[in-house]
């Protein structure tokens, strides 16, 4: 049952399929050389041409920005490869600039790292390069991202509703993913926040977006011009104490967690509890690759102003392009939404546990406990998500904080055992209910002890860390959030 406006209306269908500009260097795919006159500039660059462009350019992150500057002057191809954005992005992450929380973004990291306006930017013709390793970046950063959110096919699309009860989403929908359409209408922010008003507002507050801490003014700058093919998402965990809001039902509040999702057993924890609210800004195309949120949380992620695409898959999914360790510690998958969207969206689309839905300025999507999924802004936006702990899954989460303690995140370092704490807090507050969730945890185990035999009860459980995308809470007050 669908219900209100249609989500894919937001863009016309003239912005349907492929349209690619041009490399601005004139950069052009490995392919291409086989079908070119004149010489390769790739021949002009001595004895690196033993090493692979992968490496060229891994080697390029080594150097310095005087280094790197001086080696693009020697030939178009190395001028190719040094101008490339995301080595002097690790620059600028490596410099003085990167613990600036203030400056001036100039357009790219190469430009904002060494001071050029737009008239000093070098403009060389790079026609005889051929890479796909230079080329691809600039491919992912201009998708047009409606081709592959149009024509959501009627099996896959996510459940719509106006609004829900309690009872109808801990009797049928916890467990799955939907969107309802008019339940945070009556929040101060739908109506009040846009980035102009937060810019006039909160502009000299300093938020996290990803590995920098900038001001709200410097975010908004590289938000409104940038060229990434995965742009920086401001994704801050401390945005109510920075933007001194209140949050829950009262006089004064910014907005309130919707009735429909009732209890959150994790607030039993009081200030012990782990992180679990965010304020979300970024623009199109930034968003998250595919992951599970932490510690087996339920989720709600709310627009307040832009429109989201969601592909989602139940937690047993294999999902195409994302390869996943045995105890789940290591998540491996394209390093960018686009080159997924590019090379496995049409694979994945196909899969009957596929699901996928638009969440409109308004409205509010539901992500059910150790779904995968990826997001992907399709206009510039501005989101609030929560974590919750529902009844219904209150046996998954004891589950994860038992035997998976080494991926636990978001308490504070000096909490040394979340499950004890936990059950501690429910004996104390809830003893029925932490009844019925040990009965689903011990179930749970008896499944996977039916599925995987005696391999885990006599093997060693080896700690692993993840090294492909993670979605942490971070310990203590540490920022350690990763969204790419």
């Amino acid at each position: 049952m669908n219900l209100g406006r249609d989500p894919s209306s937001h863009q016309d269908d003239s912005s349907l399929g492929p349209s690619i500009p041009s490399h601005p260097l004139g950069i052009k795919p490995l392919g291409n050389k086989y079908f070119a006159a004149g010489v390769d500039a790739r021949k002009s660059i001595g004895s690196l041409q033993v090493l692979p462009d992968e490496m060229l350019m891994q080697l390029l992150e080594y150097m310095d920005r005087r280094t790197l500057k001086l080696l693009g002057y020697t030939c178009k191809f190395l001028f190719a490869c040094c101008m490339a954005d995301d080595v002097w992005k690790t620059i600028f992450l490596q410099s003085d600039l990167g613990n600036k929380s203030s400056f001036e973004w100039r357009g790219s990291w190469r430009a904002t790292v060494l001071g050029l306006s737009h008239e000093q930017r070098a403009r060389v013709d790079c026609s005889n390069v051929f890479s796909d390793v230079l080329h691809r970046p600039f491919v992912c950063s201009h998708i047009t991202l409606s081709q592959y959110t149009k024509n959501i096919p009627a099996a896959n699309e996510i459940d719509r509703f106006e609004d829900l009860s309690y009872e109808d989403f801990a009797g049928k929908w916890s467990k799955k993913p939907f969107i309802l359409t008019k339940c945070i209408q009556d929040w101060p922010v739908t109506k009040s926040w846009t980035l102009k008003s937060l810019l006039s507002e909160y502009g000299r507050v300093v938020f996290r977006a990803e590995a920098v801490d900038w001001t709200f003014t410097s975010y908004l700058q590289y938000m409104c011009d940038n060229q990434d093919e995965s742009p920086l998402y401001l994704f801050d965990r401390k945005f109510a104490e920075k933007m001194s809001l209140q949050i829950g039902k009262g006089e004064g509040t910014a907005y309130w967690k919707p009735d429909c999702f009732g209890p959150d057993l994790f607030e039993l924890l009081g200030a012990e509890r782990p992180a679990h609210r965010w304020l979300i800004i970024g623009p199109e195309r930034s968003g998250s690759t595919f992951h599970k949120d932490p510690n087996a949380t339920s989720a709600w992620n709310a627009v307040i102003q832009g429109a989201k695409y969601w592909i989602m898959f139940p937690p047993t999914a294999s999902v195409p392009g994302v390869l996943v360790s045995k105890d789940s510690s290591e998540v491996t998958s394209p390093l960018s939404i686009a080159e997924w969207l590019l090379e496995f969206h049409a694979e994945a689309r196909k899969l009957p546990e596929c699901r996928e839905g638009i969440c409109m300025a308004g409205e509010i999507l539901h992500v059910p406990s150790c779904w995968w999924h990826l997001v992907v802004n399709l206009e510039d936006g501005i989101a609030l998500t929560e974590n919750f702990v529902p009844q219904s899954q209150l046996g998954s989460v004891l589950s994860f904080l038992k035997d998976k303690s080494d991926q636990v995140s978001g308490f504070e370092r000096d909490i040394t055992d979340p499950y004890r704490l936990f059950v501690e807090r429910l004996r104390e507050e809830r003893p029925g209910l932490l009844a019925e969730g040990l009965r689903q945890l011990a179930e749970k185990k008896r499944r996977w002890d039916a599925v995987v035999g005696d391999d885990d009860s006599r093997g060693e459980q080896r700690q692993k860390k993840s090294t492909g995308f993670s979605f942490g809470f971070a310990f203590g007050d540490a920022e350690e959030d990763e969204i790419f």
